[in-house]
C-alpha cells in the first residue's frame, strides 16, 4: 500500500515535472520568437532607399552618405571656381635656313648649326608678336560683380594678360587689382564689358574650426589643362611652415593647412572646401618630392584682404613696426628668457635694423628691443600662431591689447595700428 502510494506519488511528480519542463520549452520558444521579431524591428539598422527605389544595404549606408556629401559639395562650389589662363605677347621667330658652311666656319660647339632664330619683322621693321598661353592657375569668385581670389604667384607677371574662365565656359578678361606683399594671395576683377554679370559666389568658412582628420575637397584647374578637377582627402595637419618657390625665387609661408587631397600644378589659387561647401583654404603649394602632401593658406588669414579690396580697391595691411624672432621653449631657454613662447623683438641699430621702427605704432606704445610679446587680445603667440598672423587679422586703426614680458616682469601695452606704406 505504501509502496503503491509512493509509486503513484512518484509517477504524478514525474508527470508534473515533464509538464513543467514542456511548458518552459514552449515559453522559451515563444519568447525567443517574439524577442527576435522585436530585435529585428527595433535594433536592425534601416536600409537606405535611393530615389530610384534601389535599397542600399546598411553596411554601405555610411559610405553612401559621405559620397553624397562630397557630390553635393562639388555641385555647390564648382560654379564659383574659375580657371585662370595666362597669356603673353611673344615675338615671332624665323628659323634661319641651314647653310652647310656655317657648321665649319663657326664654332660647332657654340650652338645649333642651323643658326640662332631671328625675330620676324613687319614692313616698318617692328618685331612681330603673337599672343600665346604661358601658364594657368585657379581661383574662386567672392563677389557677384566678379572679384576673384587666387595666389599671388599665379598672377605675378605684370606684363601678362589674364583671362578668367567660368565653369560653364564663359570667358572674361580680368585685371589684377592687388597683390599681397606679405602672403601668397592676389585678387582679380573680371571685365564684363557691356555684359551685366551676377556671378555665383562661394561661401567662406572658418579655418580655425578645422580638425585634423576632417574630410576636405580640393577643386582647381589641374595642370592648367583640366578645369574644375575634384580631389578629396583629409586635413593632415595644421600650422605648417614651408619655403615655397623655384630655383629663381622662394618665400616662407607659415600657418598652412596640410592636406592629402591631390593638389597639382594649376590647382594653385583654387579652393579647399569642407563638406558644408565652405571655402576653408586656398590651395597654394605641393611637396615636390612626395605624394599626398599639399598645402593651403587658411581662409581666416585671407578674409581681411578680401574685405580690404572690396572697400579700398587694394589690399591695405596694418603696420605695427617691429622686427621679431619667434620663441619656443627650447629657444627661450637657450637665450635665458623665462617664457615658453612669444615674439622676441630683435635688431641691430648699427646696421639700421631696428627692433622697433622709430615713429611706428610700436614705438609710440613704448615697446623696446628685447621685449617679448606674449599675447595679442588674449590670444597666445606661438610658432603655430605667430605675431604677424595675429596682427594681420586686424585693420589699420584697430587698438590691440598686448601682454609683454620685459626683464622678468609681465605688463600690458596698448598699440593702435597704422596703415602699412
Amino acid at each position: 500500500m505504501g509502496g503503491a502510494l509512493s509509486l503513484t506519488l512518484y509517477t504524478i511528480m514525474k508527470r508534473s515535472s515533464f509538464a513543467v519542463f514542456g511548458l518552459i520549452i514552449v515559453l522559451s520558444f515563444f519568447s525567443g520568437a517574439f524577442g527576435g521579431i522585436w530585435a529585428v524591428k527595433h535594433l536592425k539598422q534601416p536600409a537606405l532607399v535611393q530615389n530610384n527605389g534601389t535599397t542600399i544595404p546598411p553596411a554601405q549606408k555610411e559610405r553612401y552618405i559621405e559620397e553624397s556629401s562630397i557630390i553635393d559639395t562639388v555641385a555647390k562650389v564648382s560654379p564659383s571656381v574659375v580657371s585662370i589662363v595666362i597669356t603673353k605677347d611673344l615675338p615671332l621667330y624665323r628659323q634661319r635656313v641651314f647653310n652647310f658652311n656655317d657648321f665649319f666656319l663657326n664654332d660647332p660647339f657654340s650652338g645649333s648649326p642651323f643658326g640662332s632664330p631671328e625675330p620676324q619683322r613687319d614692313e616698318k621693321g617692328d618685331v612681330m608678336t603673337e599672343r600665346r598661353k604661358v601658364g594657368g592657375g585657379s581661383g574662386f569668385i567672392v563677389s557677384a560683380d566678379g572679384l576673384v581670389v587666387t595666389n599671388r604667384h599665379v598672377v605675378q607677371d605684370q606684363e601678362a594678360n589674364y583671362t578668367v574662365i567660368l565653369n560653364d565656359g564663359t570667358e572674361f578678361e580680368a585685371d589684377v587689382l592687388s597683390r599681397d606683399p606679405l602672403n601668397d594671395i592676389a585678387l582679380l576683377k573680371v571685365k564684363p564689358g557691356e555684359k551685366k554679370v551676377s556671378l555665383p559666389v562661394v561661401s567662406l568658412g572658418h579655418s580655425a574650426d578645422l580638425k585634423v582628420g576632417q574630410r576636405v575637397v580640393a577643386i582647381g584647374n589641374a595642370l592648367a589643362e583640366y578645369e574644375n578637377t575634384v580631389t578629396t582627402g583629409v586635413v593632415s595637419a595644421k600650422g605648417r611652415s614651408i619655403a615655397a618657390g623655384d630655383i629663381n625665387s622662394a618665400e616662407s609661408l607659415i600657418n598652412l593647412i596640410q592636406t592629402d587631397a591631390a593638389i597639382n600644378p594649376g590647382n594653385s589659387g583654387g579652393p579647399l572646401v569642407n563638406l558644408n561647401g565652405e571655402v576653408i583654404g586656398i590651395n597654394t603649394a605641393i611637396a615636390a618630392n612626395a605624394q599626398g602632401i599639399g598645402f593651403a593658406i587658411p581662409i581666416d588669414d585671407v578674409v581681411n584682404a578680401i574685405e580690404s579690396v572690396k572697400e579700398n580697391g587694394r589690399i591695405v595691411r596694418p603696420f605695427l613696426g617691429v622686427r621679431f624672432m619667434m620663441l619656443d621653449t627650447d629657444r627661450a631657454k637657450e637665450l635665458k628668457i623665462d617664457v615658453d613662447g612669444g615674439a622676441l623683438l630683435v635688431g641691430d641699430e648699427t646696421r639700421g635694423e631696428f627692433a622697433v621702427v622709430p615713429g611706428s605704432p610700436a614705438d609710440k606704445a613704448g615697446l623696446k628691443i628685447k621685449d617679448v610679446i606674449l599675447e595679442v587680445d588674449g590670444k597666445k603667440i606661438t610658432t603655430e600662431n605667430p605675431l604677424h598672423i595675429l596682427v594681420g587679422q586686424h585693420k589699420p586703426g584697430d587698438t590691440l591689447n598686448m601682454k609683454v614680458w620685459r626683464s622678468g616682469k609681465e605688463m600690458e601695452v596698448q598699440v593702435t595700428l597704422e596703415e602699412s606704406k
